[in-house]
């Protein structure tokens, strides 16, 4: 727990139950269990009757990507991109890949080559260089110095804020220990900062190339995990009366294939058959949107439909269908399609609002799984309500609960530290400052050498413990939503951005549509240590 009050919700809701496995009951018909890792949990209060559309972003939120596969083919494509088109040794296509290493959360220093996991005040706590952790001192001399401070953002930093970056978070450390350890190696004048653009570059290339799509295509199974709770929740929330839309930086070619996979149109052999009937489960799509520059305000970008069957772009005016060059009418939709069900690509916000008739900013719902480019630009410019996909969140809190006697014992010995610690600082004033016979001061001058000794004892203990249940959640960086004591920078961000998060989309079926989900009570500092127990 965070001392100074301020506690991720799961944490409160962890806190709150006996010794029973945490959950609660949905409020659906049957009423049926929800346990914590399923659970929805809220930030700021949102009633849903006041919700008119829901939106959603498709890679990594409706589209859970497997990790051991998704990434690794991601991490491969970089490596041959730097190789083949950027000038890297051969030795980098021998080189591997460990999928669990990296975390969301992280920053990467491009100018020193670290990488940095720091608290909800920009305190680093964790730092290593390429896979070389920083010594206290080392740590200490570069980032603790509170007058010169850093943003911790571009240009000199990297933020790892969604799952897409892990690959080339690992790919960047490995570079960093290459060039240290053999400097003649890497491409002429390539630095830290130019390796993690010649990294960026290449990620960038696999994009545009259509590299890793292209295989994803091929075989969906492989790469995306299958959720068939997805259809069910899209079909609860329209019956609800709610507008449903998807917005997605992915082209229609690749967001058919992927919603097809999703909404189970497979074939006898498990292939995918693309058919247009997921469509039924949307009011709008919105395909190539650029996010996040779709959601500023100015954006001008043009707005085109999208023929399902062949992929032409249709011109509109500002997303009503005009009559094509020799034609004196709009293009029809493909026979059996309903009308209002409809694809584009590009625009903006504006036009979104426009095609649902959107009065108010807070009647939409997004859902996505990337801080900057789903929640904060739609929550902070748009006034949007947001809800976070944290697929990590599901074991997180698990652990949380078969380790909650170990986080009270953890509590416990940093109480039986700070006392001994006031008992120390209390003698050597009392030696400083006092006026003592010499017998008490030789009393006071062994009795402080006792404490010490068991000071030392008890933080080492405690110091022990900690780093042991930290490893727990991840061997290197430790708990996502902590460091330490204190809200991870990554909590941090889920906490101001987040109206609410859950680890996956489809926990939106566990609950009515009608719900009003309300936060748990902060505590200041001051309340925290007299709360009843």
């Amino acid at each position: 727990m965070d001392h100074s009050g301020r506690t991720m919700l799961s944490d409160k809701v962890l806190q709150s139950h006996g010794g029973e496995k945490p959950h609660i009951w949905s409020s659906l018909e049957g009423g049926s269990r929800i346990d914590i890792g399923k659970q929805i949990f809220c930030n700021r209060s949102l009633n849903m009757r006041n919700i008119v559309a829901i939106g959603f972003d498709m890679d990594y939120t409706l589209a859970q990507y497997k990790p051991e596969t998704f990434e690794s083919l991601a991490y491969e494509g970089t490596v041959r991109k730097l190789v083949y088109d950027l000038g890297y040794p051969q030795e980098l296509l021998e080189w591997t890949f460990d999928w669990k290493y990296m975390v969301r959360g992280l920053v990467l220093d491009k100018k020193r080559g670290n990488i940095l996991k720091m608290d909800r005040h920009k305190y680093v706590k964790v730092a290593y260089h390429g896979f070389r952790e920083l010594s206290k001192e080392d740590k200490v001399g570069t980032y603790g110095n509170t007058f010169i401070r850093d943003s911790f953002d571009e240009p000199d930093y990297a933020l790892i804020d969604t799952l897409f970056s892990l690959a080339e978070a690992y790919l960047f450390a490995q570079l960093v220990d290459l060039r240290d350890n053999n400097p003649g190696k890497v491409p002429e004048g390539a630095d830290y900062p130019r390796m993690y653009k010649d990294v960026r570059a290449a990620v960038d290339l696999c994009h545009r190339d259509g590299t890793l799509k292209q295989v994803v295509a091929k075989d969906p199974k492989r790469y995306i995990n299958e959720d068939t709770s997805i259809v069910p929740m899209l079909k609860m929330l329209r019956n609800s009366g709610r507008l449903t839309f998807l917005v997605t930086n992915s082209l229609w070619d690749y967001t058919n294939i992927v919603m097809n996979f999703l909404c189970a149109w497979h074939t006898l052999d498990g292939g995918i058959t693309c058919k247009f009937d997921w469509l039924q489960y949307f009011d709008v799509v919105i395909t190539g949107s650029a996010k996040p520059g779709f959601f500023l305000e100015d954006n001008r970008a043009n707005i085109f439909e999208v023929e399902p069957e062949s992929g032409m772009l249709l011109n509109t005016d500002n997303g009503t269908p005009m009559p094509q060059v020799g034609s004196t009418s709009p293009k029809m939709l493909p026979k059996g399609l309903n009308k209002r069900y409809r694809v584009f690509q590009g625009g903006s916000v504006g036009h979104l609002h426009k095609l649902l008739s959107i009065e108010s900013s807070t009647q939409v719902l997004y859902v996505g799984d990337h801080i900057y480019g789903d929640i904060l630009r739609s929550k902070k410019v748009l006034g949007w309500r947001t809800m976070l996909v944290v697929p990590e969140l599901e074991r997180e809190v698990e652990l949380l609960w078969e380790l909650r006697d170990t986080r009270k014992q953890l509590r416990l010995l940093r109480n039986e530290r700070d006392l001994v610690e006031d008992r120390v600082h209390h003698l050597k004033w009392s030696l400083k400052f006092e006026s003592l016979g010499d017998d008490e001061k030789q009393n006071m001058i062994s009795s402080l050498g006792e404490l010490e000794s068991q000071r030392d004892q008890v933080r080492l203990a405690h110091q022990q413990a900690q780093g042991d249940y930290h490893q727990k959640f991840h061997k290197i960086w430790g708990q996502l939503m902590k460091t330490g004591y204190q809200n991870s920078r990554f909590a941090h961000q889920v906490e101001r951005f987040a109206c609410l998060y859950t680890s996956q989309v489809s926990n939106l079926s566990l609950y009515s549509p009608d719900k009003c989900y309300r936060p748990s009570e902060d505590f200041m500092p001051h309340e925290f240590h007299i709360l009843p127990s």
